[in-house]
């Protein structure tokens, strides 16, 4: 495909609104594993644990992996537990409100949310610097692409009026 073809306005559009529906899926799925974490007695987290590193696919690393996933389902204490579950429930929902917000081309949205998935970038580099977890490396070059697309549309519809009885 020639390149003006791939990286057109409809093309980069659809890319937009399909990334906000994957992060706002992920995002929901936040809400869900803190509900989940705050519910979850100590015991069934390591049981339910053990049971998904029985079936992890076996390929190199994945008995580190589980060794990893084990010990840390077995070290979590209540404080862990209750910034796991503020965490992973403010997130998503800020995350939920934002991506709404961005679906419905509501314009200040734009700006707020590209601070706020910058943050979320920051953050996660930082974190990442602690524990060196290759899926914060995964999100945040995910984010990068949310970041890049959200920009591009926001400048895409500043250069077009709002259509009839929009909100700015």
């Amino acid at each position: 495909m020639p390149r003006g073809r791939v990286f057109s306005e409809p093309h980069l559009h659809l890319a937009f609104r399909i990334s906000l529906w994957f992060k706002a899926a992920f995002a929901a799925a936040e809400i869900a594993a803190g509900a989940a974490a705050w519910f979850m007695p100590r015991e069934l987290l390591i049981r339910t644990t053990a049971a998904v590193v029985r079936h992890l696919p076996h390929v190199a690393g994945s008995a580190a992996v589980g060794d990893y996933l084990l010990h840390a389902a077995r070290e979590v204490s209540a404080s862990t537990r209750h910034f796991t579950v503020f965490f992973l429930v403010s997130h998503g929902a800020i995350k939920l409100w934002l991506i709404a917000g961005l679906l419905h081309m509501r314009r200040w949205y734009y700006p707020a949310a590209l601070s706020v998935f910058g943050l979320f970038i920051i953050y996660q580099v930082y974190r990442f610097s602690q524990t060196h977890s290759l899926w914060l490396l995964f999100l945040s070059l995910v984010d990068a692409i949310v970041i890049a697309l959200t920009w591009h549309e926001y400048r895409y519809i500043s250069r077009r009026p709002p259509p009839a009885g929009a909100a700015r």
